[in-house]
């Protein structure tokens, strides 16, 4: 009898998805953990790309959900949204996504880990393309989509941060991915040129330039990046430049959209907060990153 339950249970947690919000539970460590899925209104079952988009610190894929609209782009673009949990109280929640050290990184959740089982989880309620799974995040959710490039480059095809750097000691990924890194000049959370002499040991982020230079090598793509100018639509205090390297190993590009005047914030949404700085509404991050993601599936 307990073995045709366990059987019934199995069966009924792998029915598929319909189109809409699910929130799904799994176990990591003998911890339990959340995700939320948005699948799009035309979800037809064929295999669909997946965009994991990443929480910053102290928040949580809910607030996420509302903070980068990217729900919206999903239904128009006809991908699959995860918004997964971090581990914290309550609401409140964070990545481990690399240069912890001692204590604090003993004990630390495996987020890499994580995000694996959450991969193996979807593919059991939805069909997914695995060349076509993406990740991007806010801050210390940009931090982690770092991480995942260098250590899950076998199931990541390209990796979109947003306002967050590169915070592993070292990058070897198993083949180069593409990425497409947003940042405003006047983000006081994650400064642009870094941490600098007096901020605290214990918070390990690069710079900017240093994050955009480590995937440049990795990538093999230039040095000096071709440079245009978006136009200045919206009088918001910002205006925004790209920054083309590439192109490099397999196709592989490194995209910096700097911002300047911007804040600690997800371009194209208006900020929530006024202390977190402007947000540019010149661009949309959410058709800028999918753009990119289109033409990086895995090779």
């Amino acid at each position: 009898m307990t073995s045709l339950l366990l059987l019934l249970a199995a069966t009924v947690a792998a029915e598929p998805l319909a189109a809409g919000d699910h929130n799904r539970k799994l176990t990591v460590d003998g911890q339990d953990r959340t995700y939320l899925v948005h699948i799009p209104t035309n979800y037809d079952d064929s295999p669909t790309p997946v965009v994991l988009i990443f929480h910053g610190a102290v928040t949580n894929a809910d607030i996420t959900v509302h903070l980068t609209g990217m729900n919206k782009k999903s239904d128009e673009a006809g991908f699959i949204a995860v918004y997964p949990n971090g581990t914290g109280v309550g609401p409140f929640l964070t990545w481990n996504a690399g240069g912890r050290k001692g204590k604090l990184a003993e004990q630390s959740a495996d987020d890499v880990k994580y995000v694996r089982l959450l991969l193996d989880d979807l593919a059991n309620i939805a069909n997914i393309d695995s060349r076509r799974v993406y990740a991007t995040g806010m801050s210390n959710g940009g931090m982690m989509c770092y991480r995942l490039a260098a250590e899950m480059s076998d199931r990541i095809a390209a990796i979109a941060p947003v306002a967050g750097t590169v915070t592993v000691d070292e990058s070897k990924p198993g083949r180069p991915v593409p990425v497409m890194h947003f940042h405003g000049t006047a983000d006081t959370i994650v400064p642009f040129d870094g941490l600098g002499e007096k901020a605290p040991r214990f918070l390990p982020f690069k710079s900017v330039e240093e994050s955009i230079a480590i995937w440049c090598q990795i990538d093999g793509c230039p040095d000096a990046p071709t440079i245009t100018e978006f136009p200045d639509r919206v009088e918001d205090g910002t205006t925004v430049r790209r920054k083309f390297y590439g192109p490099g190993k397999n196709g592989t590009e490194v995209v910096l959209i700097e911002i300047e005047g911007g804040g600690h914030t997800w371009p194209g949404q208006k900020s929530p907060l006024k202390f977190l700085g402007k947000s540019t509404l010149d661009i949309s991050a959410n058709d800028l990153i999918w753009e990119f993601f289109q033409k990086h599936p895995m090779k």
